[in-house]
């Protein structure tokens, strides 16, 4: 929750990865808070009766949330896909405003490694945003299986982690209502 919310407020990549990577600790918990409470929660030593109090109350919610919107084996919480929503919101303003060629220059360059995770996906594809992160997902998997990833595989994650880099930073100037405006 704490580490959430700062995410959130700092870099949204990385709240989008960590919360995907919470609804997996909770799958892997087996949505069971008591479990939760003693192989996460418990780790957390310096907090204080409240926080405490307050983290597991986070994932007792969370789980409330995976249970009734029916991801208790696979999917993500609606307020994920939310964000995920709000990013490529911001991607197609961004995409369609004269002020960004920069921006869209990284997007192109992107582009290729989308359209193949894409190919790969099968049935279950994913919008262009969604697909980077699915991709930024798969790699720290399996980076923490350890296993073995590809000198092509890691030049594509390099590629859509610098756009997804210059999204997130243009998505808190957005929030701070910087991103628009004429003074640049």
């Amino acid at each position: 929750m704490f580490i959430a919310s700062q995410k959130k407020k700092e870099n949204i990549a990385e709240y989008v990865l960590y919360m995907w990577q919470i609804e997996d600790i909770i799958r892997a918990n087996n949505l069971n808070i008591e479990s939760i409470t003693e192989n996460i929660i418990d780790k957390f030593t310096s907090l204080t009766d409240k926080q405490r109090q307050d983290l597991v109350e986070w994932y007792d919610s969370l789980i409330d949330m995976m249970r009734r919107e029916n991801v208790v084996e696979k999917g993500h919480l609606q307020i994920n896909k939310n964000t995920i929503m709000s990013l490529d919101e911001l991607h197609t303003q961004i995409m369609r405003h004269d002020k960004f060629a920069t921006y869209n220059a990284e997007f192109y360059r992107t582009l290729p490694y989308i359209v193949e995770i894409r190919s790969k996906a099968g049935d279950n594809k994913s919008g262009e945003i969604e697909s980077c992160f699915n991709a930024l997902y798969g790699i720290l998997m399996l980076r923490l299986q350890g296993k073995e990833i590809s000198k092509e595989t890691i030049d594509a994650i390099n590629q859509i982690s610098r756009f997804l880099a210059i999204l997130s930073a243009y998505y808190k100037k957005d929030f701070n209502n910087e991103l628009f405006t004429d003074n640049d």
